[in-house]
């Protein structure tokens, strides 16, 4: 009698052990599956929207189309490779870097930008420029301005390159490439963070938002004051340079952690 309640009892155990596995099973199949679909959501649109809309003859509206194609391209390789929930996730986070980019062509346009799009971590913690700012760095001049101009074609969507928080705004050529191409910071493009954003360089400083938007990073380990570590070959992988890595931004989307929480970053 004993060994007959043993056996049911352990015919019990692998039963809902059984039943326990088919539904976690169950579960991760349907996780995948939704973020797949979230993924496909918003590349698709990022496909429609790039494909009705034209720069014409302005500088920065071109040149903001060819980075949202850029970033088509890199959603629609990642897709294709994705086997897990976080590889469609990052997907996603490069597909909305693309259209921060068809929202900026179409704001200088002077069309409807079209609904607020989430916004990753990085680009939360990094801000926007809201003032026009020139600085000297070793003889060469660099623009930052909250419009497109054209002195500042090219725009940036704001997120953390190799660590370091870079806020959303056009400027007058993109020297944040030099840090997601080799994964870190090299001296000049310091020289040209440091001189646009830091209060002892930078002709307008910055506000207290922005210094929350340090703070944060440093708190949470994303190394703001450091050359390493960062957007480029990060998170999002797959996008080689200035078509790749996290881009916090979630661009330098790139990726962060999708428009999560309220992360103080400031305002320029």
């Amino acid at each position: 009698m004993g060994w007959f309640l043993f056996a049911l009892f352990v015919m019990a155990v692998v039963g809902v052990s059984v039943v326990f596995s088919i539904f976690g099973r169950k579960r991760r199949a349907q996780q995948l599956a939704d973020s797949r679909e979230e993924a496909l959501r918003w590349y698709e649109r990022l496909g429609g929207q790039i494909l009705n809309l034209s720069g014409g003859d302005d500088a920065a509206v071109k040149q903001a189309l060819v980075d949202a194609g850029e970033r088509y391209n890199a959603a629609g390789g990642q897709l294709d490779r994705a086997t897990s929930s976080r590889q469609y996730e990052l997907a996603r986070e490069t597909a909305l870097e693309g259209l921060a980019y068809v929202r900026a062509a179409r704001t200088a346009l002077g069309l409807d930008p079209g609904p607020e799009l989430p916004l990753l971590a990085g680009q939360r913690a990094a801000g926007a420029i809201t003032k026009e700012r020139e600085v000297d760095v070793q003889g060469h001049q660099y623009r930052a301005s909250p419009q497109a101009t054209g002195e500042t074609p090219y725009y940036y969507p704001g997120g953390r390159v190799s660590g370091r928080p870079v806020p959303a705004g056009w400027y007058s050529e993109p020297w944040w490439k030099t840090a997601l191409v080799a994964g870190a910071w090299g001296v000049g493009t310091m020289l040209v963070f440091d001189a646009l954003f830091s209060p002892s360089w930078g002709d307008q400083g910055y506000d207290a938002g922005y210094q929350q938007g340090l703070d944060y990073a440093d708190s949470h380990g994303w190394d703001p004051g450091g050359d390493g570590g960062g957007d480029s070959g990060g998170d999002a992988g797959d996008f080689d340079g200035d078509s790749g890595g996290d881009w916090g931004g979630d661009s330098g989307a790139w990726g962060g952690d999708f428009g999560g929480g309220d992360f103080g970053g400031g305002d320029f």
